[in-house]
């Protein structure tokens, strides 16, 4: 499944409100630490392609990444990866610590 990107606080709200489990990212378009966290997770994805996985970018869409960091409590870092389940936070990584191996671990857990 490819990343999806959303592009308004909406998309935020109807995930939340589905109680789908997935990963929401927050990426920054201006960071080579957010471009090299964007591709551990594309790489977890081409091994768990159903894995409901969406986008937030930091830069061009801060009402949603606020709307994320307000409605979840967690605080904002960039790049950050969160996992939800049931509309609420159960976990969440930034910079460095968003590697493949951790996110396939995570899942498995699920």
């Amino acid at each position: 499944m490819a990343l999806n990107t959303w592009h308004g606080s909406e998309e935020f709200e109807e995930f939340l409100a589905s109680g789908s489990t997935g990963f929401i990212f927050k990426h920054s378009t201006r960071c080579s630490i957010s471009s090299e966290a964007y591709k551990e997770v594309e790489k977890f994805l081409d091994s768990a392609p159903e894995v409901d996985t969406h986008v937030v970018l930091v830069v061009e869409n801060r009402p949603t990444s606020q709307a994320v960091a307000d409605k979840l409590g967690v605080t904002h870092a960039s790049p950050q990866i969160i996992l939800v389940r049931d509309g609420e936070a159960t976990w969440n990584a930034s910079h460095w610590d968003i590697t493949k191996k951790e996110l396939e671990s995570v899942w498995a857990a699920v």
